[in-house]
C-alpha cells in the first residue's frame, strides 16, 4: 500500500488513494495506522477516490485518528488538493472535489499554497440543536462557565474568547477539551477553539489554540481557525457604536503551527488560504500489512 504523509502548519495526514488500499478502512485499522508508535503516525487519514459524479476531480473522505469520520478539515483539504495536482489527477489550478460536507472549490496559487472556497458558514445547525439563531451560548466545564459562539463550517465549531495571550497559553487543553468536545449541548461532539485578539481591535488578527474532535490538541486546524475568526468578527461588529458594515472581511489567525488567512463574506462564505507540503512517501512493511489485514 503506497501512501504519502503531508503536513499543513503541523497538522499531518496520511494520504491514500483508494486503488492502493488492500482492505477497508475500519476504525481499528485507522487507529493503528495513525498511532505514532505502532503505525505510521498522523492526525488522520485522507482517502481519495475517483469521483462518483462528473465535474469533480476526486471524492475525499477524512478520518480522525480515533477511527471516526470527519465531514471536513481545512488543512486536510489543502493537503489533498495539492496532492491531486502534484500526482496528476488534474493539470488545472482551479477545480472541484467532493467531501462529506459538500463541494470544495480550490484555487492553487503556488506549488505549496492554495485558497479554498469552504462554502457558507452557519450559526445554527443540528450539531447545536438547542442553540439560539445567533449561535451564542454558555456551558459549564471544569467548574467554570464558558461563553461560546457556535459555528458550523461543514463540521461543528465551539469558539471561546479569552482575555489576553497569557490567559490563552495557560489553558490546559488536554484537561478541558474533552469535557467541551463531548458536552451534552453538542450531540455529535464538537471542535473547540480558544482565541484572543492580538494588536489593535481593528487589526483583524487573532491568536488561537485548537482542540479537535476525535484528535485532541493540534498545532493547527483550518476549520477551527475559521470558527474562531467568525466568532471574533461577529463580536467586533456587535461592539461597534454604530452598526458595522457587513462586507467582506480578511482575518489572520495565528496558530501554534503557523498562520492562516480567513476571508469571510457578507453571507459568511469562507475563503481559507494557507500552505501544505509533503513530508515523505512510503509503503507498509509486510509485518504491519499482515497485522492490519488481521485487524477488524
Amino acid at each position: 500500500m503506497r501512501f504519502e504523509k503531508w503536513q499543513a502548519l503541523g497538522n499531518d495526514y496520511l494520504i491514500i488513494e483508494r486503488a492502493e488500499l488492500p482492505f477497508e478502512l475500519t476504525a481499528a485499522r485507522i487507529r493503528l495506522l495513525c498511532d505514532a508508535h505502532l503505525g505510521v503516525g498522523a492526525d488522520g487519514i485522507l482517502l481519495l477516490s475517483p469521483p462518483a459524479h462528473a465535474g469533480h476531480v476526486a471524492d475525499l473522505r477524512i478520518f480522525n485518528p480515533d477511527g471516526s469520520e470527519a465531514e471536513l478539515s481545512g488543512n486536510g483539504a489543502r493537503e489533498a488538493i495539492l496532492y491531486l495536482r502534484r500526482r496528476g489527477w488534474t493539470d488545472r489550478d482551479e477545480f472541484t472535489i467532493n467531501t462529506a460536507a459538500g463541494e470544495l472549490r480550490p484555487r492553487i496559487t503556488a506549488p505549496d499554497r492554495a485558497s479554498v472556497d469552504m462554502g457558507r458558514a452557519s450559526l445554527s445547525s443540528a450539531d447545536f440543536p438547542g442553540g439560539a439563531p445567533d449561535g451564542r451560548g454558555e456551558l459549564e466545564a471544569a467548574g467554570r462557565n464558558w461563553s461560546f459562539q457556535h459555528v458550523s463550517i461543514g463540521n461543528p465549531q465551539c469558539a471561546i474568547r479569552v482575555e489576553g495571550e497569557r490567559a490563552l497559553e495557560e489553558i490546559d487543553l488536554p484537561a478541558l477539551g474533552p469535557a467541551i468536545e463531548a458536552h451534552s449541548s453538542f450531540p455529535n461532539r464538537t471542535n473547540v477553539s480558544w482565541y484572543t485578539p492580538v494588536g489593535d481591535p481593528g487589526d483583524a488578527v487573532i491568536r488561537a489554540r485548537i482542540f479537535e474532535r476525535g484528535v485532541g490538541e493540534t498545532l493547527s486546524s483550518g476549520t477551527g481557525a475559521t470558527g474562531a475568526a467568525i466568532a471574533h468578527l461577529l463580536e467586533w461588529r456587535r461592539a461597534q457604536p454604530r452598526p458595522a458594515a457587513e462586507g467582506e472581511a480578511q482575518l489572520r489567525v495565528m496558530l501554534d503551527g503557523g498562520e492562516l488567512e480567513v476571508g469571510v463574506g457578507e453571507d459568511l462564505r469562507v475563503q481559507l488560504t494557507g500552505w501544505a507540503r509533503p513530508v515523505f512517501e512510503g509503503g507498509l512493511s509486510e509485518d504491519l500489512a499482515k497485522e492490519l489485514h488481521e485487524t477488524e
